[in-house]
């Protein structure tokens, strides 16, 4: 950042605040100053800083940077794929933005009416329908909106709350009139990162904010979750189970719902962690369904039920509005409010609350033309030039999504060009007027900056039919030389200060002090969602280290100057095609090494095509990523790179094929793996989810390893040097069996080894023994699942182990081998039906 020097005296640190701020030219309102002089609010807030006063900002901007990325807060953009890493940091300005008191008496009151108006306007339409009735509000602006849900006509009628929050998006014109521009009501964004910007900025301007009386967020956030609690159906016994529903990790504002479910003292679900059965809502844990009363949600309506709303969806839970319906589940905001996020429904909400609520709006909408009456619009066309055209409808099957459009910035062929889409499709388009946004101030470059800024404001109902407006909110402001705010268009935030004239609230959400007793019971709920990508997590770790294991003693022997045997080559031929190195179509070594290694070579970085040793990488990512939030940025890292560093290797990307890279490569990943191993077993806390992916490491560990045994038996490669060695290095026991043994090329002390020694943890009885373990420290459900593997004392005498028949075949060994892969597999599909999809039916945790 460049260094700024300024002149100016300690005793007039406002002064040299304006020194560095130019007067706005055009005609927006200045939220930072009046003339020749800084308004009250920001004049105490530079007195507050004391002598540094501008001198320090710099340094305060880069703490908060830092602090941003130390707390790993993100915002996603939806122009980047999926798998992109990282995601965007949030953006933060340093300075608040300030509201007075006496504003902010004037928006409370308008925002909490508004709040009344838009409740009752959801129960009429799920209701009565008093207002298309008496032609006080178009049918089709409600019926005929995709975000009115016919299923659930007149469920909500019945419920005094339909909505719990409310967001309103407002602008501040030129003469200081705040306007409503916008409301948002299906699940409204931004509470999380309000309350994380006032974390952030409070800290970096702690005097200032005790000086101007600046009103606190935590009371609007436990009124929420008391008006959640309350409201919820009765549980069978204790509190009623609240949940806070996310699309999942790739939705541009996940970090919020991880934060804000923390911050709630809620589990964070996904669709996929919900079932319905008997009409109720079930979260699916480790240790059973529990019973689920009240859902927070930030999925949009379309796709919160996919068997009767959007089917292609994959982010809901199928039953869900059953469930509502029933009266079983609590859901906020009730489905079916997205008819009135509409920005159509401005032009007609005077007369709406004229009617409803006996009362003129206290704040008042943008002037609002609905094209699709015939009137409104011939009123408006001539002056679309100065006017502002959104899309009535959210985008769907009949209507084409397009952004709102500044009549101003459209060449003369463009407004022609709108004109005609509107006469094709008028009900499609609602006109507003333009307003000028109020121009907040940024530091940056040592200057004081202005930016366009939207304030959104949220109302919170209490249960009881009263609403009230969190003293705060989430300021947006745009990019420079922008006139429209839009987070994903490279805009920013700022932390929003309340002033307020009479008592500051001190309450916080922090909980009282644990009892050693309560220290005791406290458990960590694991979802079935989370446990089971730990449990492919440990799967993928271990099958990406056999696959390279085998890919590296592959690429050894087949580079070397000797040709392998026929019985190691047909051995390793099978191995190769079971662990998805090579396709199944493709010749053995045996008949045609030369081809056998061009493919295997070519298919290593294929992450889509077969699933070898980078689609394992892909997997072990992808698993990795949904559930971040148990990981240490350290052992993130480790996963993140291990997969970069395989995937994008120059050489690799010019078409270089040879083995000597491919082993170098090869070598790396299984450093890499070792260590990510290690982040398992040592940075990751040993609840039951933990236990899973130990159980997935295992249960793939056991399968590999007997696979790789019934392959050298069935090809007779054991009695082969060649074969010898590579099962020991395929178990990755060479180093043990040498130092017990030396050069001994014997079959018993092998198959001891491999097979029966139970502190060798590369050998049969061993991990099966670790896994009958991790399965007893499982939930009691678990104790039955053990009963898939065979211990160790049942199996085989190594006498019998090593008996050959009469064609040299070791039935024994294959007999085995093949019980125990068979197990695994059985084993890895009871835990998935136990714990993950919860087939073996309902099952209430005790």
């Amino acid at each position: 950042m460049a260094q700024t020097s300024f002149s100016f005296s300690p005793g007039a640190p406002s002064a040299a605040a304006l020194s560095v701020c130019a007067p706005l030219r055009i005609a927006h309102y200045d939220e930072l100053r009046e003339a020749d002089r800084l308004r009250a609010p920001w004049k105490g807030f530079f007195d507050a800083l004391g002598s540094d006063d501008l001198a320090d900002l710099d340094r305060r901007l880069a703490a908060l940077r830092r602090q941003i990325r130390e707390d790993g807060i993100t915002y996603n953009v939806y122009t980047e794929a999926p798998d992109a890493e990282p995601a965007r940091p949030w953006s933060l300005d340093l300075l608040p933005f300030i509201v007075e008191a006496a504003d902010w008496a004037r928006i409370e009151r308008g925002i909490t009416q508004r709040a009344e108006l838009i409740a009752a306007l959801m129960r009429d339409a799920y209701g009565p329908r008093s207002m298309l009735a008496e032609g006080l509000l178009p049918a089709a602006l409600v019926l005929g909106h995709p975000g009115y849900l016919r299923p659930l006509a007149g469920a909500a009628a019945v419920d005094p709350v339909p909505l719990q929050i409310v967001a309103f998006d407002l602008a501040r014109a030129a003469d200081g009139q705040w306007w409503v521009v916008s409301q948002r009501t299906q699940a409204p964004s931004g509470l999380g990162y309000a309350l994380q910007n006032r974390l952030i900025v409070s800290r970096q301007f702690p005097d200032a904010f005790r000086a101007l009386s600046i009103q606190r967020l935590a009371s609007s956030f436990r009124r929420l979750l008391d008006t959640l609690t309350r409201s919820a159906p009765a549980a069978e016994e204790g509190s009623p189970r609240i949940v806070l529903m996310t699309p999942g990790p790739y939705n541009e504002t996940y970090f919020e719902h991880a934060y804000l479910a923390r911050y709630l003292g809620l589990p964070l679900v996904e669709g996929s962690d919900l079932t319905v059965r008997e009409d109720r809502v079930y979260l699916k844990t480790v240790r059973g369904l529990e019973r689920v009363h009240a859902i927070l949600r930030r999925v949009d309506d379309d796709f919160c039920d996919p068997l009767e709303l959007r089917p292609d969806s994959a982010l809901g839970v199928p039953g869900l509005l059953q469930a509502v319906r029933a009266g079983h589940v609590r859901v906020a905001n009730a489905l079916g409010s997205g008819f009135l996020e509409s920005p159509a429904l401005h032009g007609f909400l005077p007369a709406l609350c004229e009617r409803l609520l006996g009362t003129p709006l206290e704040l008042p909408s943008l002037a609002t033309w609905w094209c699709g009456e015939r009137a409104a619009f011939d009123a408006v066309r001539g002056e679309l030039a100065s006017k502002v055209v959104k899309p009535t409808y959210p985008a769907s099957a009949r209507r084409a999504h397009f952004d709102a459009l500044i009549g101003a910035d459209l060449a003369p062929a463009a407004h022609e060009a709108l004109l005609a889409r509107i006469e094709a499709d008028p009900a499609s388009f609602t006109v507003q007027d333009y307003l000028p946004l109020s121009q907040a101030r940024v530091w940056q470059d040592g200057r004081l900056l202005p930016r366009a800024a939207m304030l959104r404001v949220f109302a919170l109902a209490d249960g009881d039919g009263r609403w009230h407006v969190m003293p705060g909110g989430l300021t947006r402001i745009a990019g420079r030389a922008q006139r429209v705010v839009s987070m994903q268009s490279g805009g920013s935030s700022l932390d929003t200060w309340v002033q307020t004239d009479g008592h500051v609230d001190r309450y916080s959400m922090l909980p009282d002090p644990l009892s050693p007793e309560a220290l005791a019971r406290q458990r960590r709920p694991v979802s079935s969602r989370a446990a089971e990508n730990l449990f492919w997590m440990g799967r993928y770790t271990e099958r990406a280290d056999h696959s390279a294991r085998l890919a590296l003693a592959t690429l050894s022997l087949l580079g070397g100057d000797d040709a392998p045997s026929s019985s190691v080559a047909a051995a390793v031929g099978r191995l190769c095609v079971e662990q998805g190195l090579v396709p199944p179509n493709v010749p053995p070594p045996g008949q045609g090494a030369a081809v056998f290694l061009r493919t295997l070579l070519s298919g290593l970085r294929d992450a889509h095509g077969s699933p070898g040793v980078a689609f394992n990488l892909v997997s072990l990512q992808r698993a990795a990523a949904q559930i971040r939030e148990r990981l240490v940025p350290e052992h993130w890292q480790l996963l993140r790179v291990a997969g970069e560093r395989f995937a994008v290797d120059p050489e690799a990307s010019k078409g270089v094929r040879s083995v000597a890279l491919a082993l170098d490569a090869l070598k790396r990943l299984s450093n890499d793996l070792a260590a990510i191993t290690g982040a398992h077993a040592d940075r990751m806390t040993r609840d039951d989810g933990w236990r899973l992916l130990a159980v997935g490491r295992q249960v793939e560990r056991l399968a590999c390893l007997a696979g790789a045994l019934a392959a050298f038996e069935a090809t007779g490669a054991l009695h082969d040097d060649a074969g010898f060695d590579l099962a020991l290095t395929l178990a990755d026991s060479s180093v043990t069996y040498r130092a017990l043994y030396q050069r001994r090329q014997e079959l018993p002390p092998l198959l001891h080894l491999l097979v029966q020694d139970g502190d060798n943890p590369r050998s049969l009885a061993c991990v099966v023994e670790s896994l009958r373990a991790e399965l007893a420290r499982l939930p009691a459900s678990a104790q039955d699942l053990a009963g898939h593997l065979d211990p160790p004392d049942a199996w085989p005498p190594l006498a019998t182990l090593c008996a050959a028949d009469a064609q040299g075949r070791l039935p024994a060994l294959a007999a085995t081998a093949a019980s125990l892969r068979n197990g695994a597999y059985a084993l890895s599909d009871a835990i998935g039906a136990r714990f993950f999809s919860h087939a073996a039916g309902l099952q209430a945790l005790v």
